[in-house]
């Protein structure tokens, strides 16, 4: 099921008047790509600098959040300042500069470190034209930032790359357990995810890269749950497809927290997978929610009507894998979320 192989989700394509289907939230923006950068002053201590692409994105937007709320200053590298802008507005917003292509050299060089969360939509019918700017949305915006990366001068070099990447990366099974050692699939998504992850890795080697395997993001004010949840609400709630397609999540506050943690800890370097300890199946998800909620759950989504909407598109929603975070726990990362049903409670309340 793809919901657990890319980030953070929306539902948006139609199958029936009162039933959607998932769409990346990561790539909710389209085709708009924006870059974030934090800036450190020496005066300041542990303040930090980071560059961030996707910042404008579901967890984009709580990552920034959090770096404001830490003292740490923000720059918002973008195509479009005006609509940046409107998303973190001066007076909420007062440690952020937002800059548009032109800057993001000047952004990234003497930045502590920069965070890559840019992406496009996956949940669509995949045509071989879709399917090449999917990849390539991804590739180049890496690339764009990598190559900043290596042309900055030594001095001023960002030290950490976050760069984000998805647990399609493993391929999808309904028997097998994916951790960070588990080789990738063989899917056209798994391709995907090698050539992000590799493109990511051409940084200078004196620059420490982490690479999160993020799964899908649960959160208040977008992904996945802002659709299924009106959807409950009217008795309309329900599994899609079989329902045993496993579905690999992490509460919004996690991810951003182990992003967090990969900026400003040496020892978060590699692959870290961006998941709960807990994946749950799908079926299970959707009776949880609807027991949070208060509705039932009864209502499946039939694969076919899937497919007939999204084509090839459809395996995001039908297909998944079990994905755990053997490096995360080994790290010491502590999860706030480490159950759905405790995720969900916090999220619907």
């Amino acid at each position: 099921m793809e919901i657990s192989r890319f980030t953070a989700l929306t539902w948006s394509h139609t199958v029936s008047p009162s039933l959607h289907l998932p769409q990346p939230l990561f790539a909710r923006e389209a085709r708009r790509l924006r870059v974030w950068c934090v800036t450190d002053q020496s005066s300041k201590g542990n303040q930090m600098i980071i560059s961030v692409t996707g910042a404008t994105g579901f967890i984009g937007r709580r990552l920034v959040q959090k770096l404001q709320a830490e003292n740490h200053s923000v720059h918002v590298l973008t195509r479009s300042k005006s609509k940046a802008e409107l998303i973190f507005p001066v007076k909420d917003f007062p440690g952020v500069k937002i800059a548009e292509e032109p800057e993001w050299k000047d952004c990234i060089q003497g930045s502590t470190g920069v965070v890559n969360l840019a992406g496009l939509p996956i949940s669509t019918r995949w045509s071989s034209e879709i399917k090449k700017e999917i990849k390539q949305s991804r590739i180049r915006v890496t690339s764009k930032v990598v190559e900043l990366i290596k042309s900055a001068p030594v001095d001023i070099r960002p030290k950490v790359l976050v760069s984000a990447t998805a647990v399609g990366y493993y391929g999808t099974s309904e028997t097998q357990v994916f951790d960070e050692q588990s080789p990738s699939g063989k899917d056209y998504l798994a391709e995907v995810c090698r050539e992000w992850e590799s493109t990511a890795l051409k940084v200078n080697g004196d620059v420490r890269v982490a690479l999160i395997r993020i799964g899908v993001v649960l959160g208040k004010d977008g992904g996945a749950l802002a659709k299924m949840i009106p959807l409950f609400m009217m008795f309309a709630g329900g599994p899609i497809g079989s329902g045993n397609q496993w579905f690999s999540w992490i509460h919004l506050d996690d991810i951003v927290n182990l992003i967090y943690e990969a900026l400003s800890s040496p020892s978060y370097k590699g692959v870290i997978n961006g998941t709960a300890p807990n994946p749950v199946r799908f079926s299970e998800l959707c009776e949880q929610l609807g027991h949070v909620l208060g509705r039932p759950s009864w209502l499946p989504v039939p694969g076919f009507a899937l497919k007939a909407v999204l084509g090839e598109g459809a395996s995001v929603v039908l297909e998944g894998q079990r994905v755990v975070p053997t490096q995360a726990k080994k790290l010491g990362f502590s999860f706030k979320y480490s159950y759905v049903k405790d995720a969900l409670k916090e999220i619907i309340s």
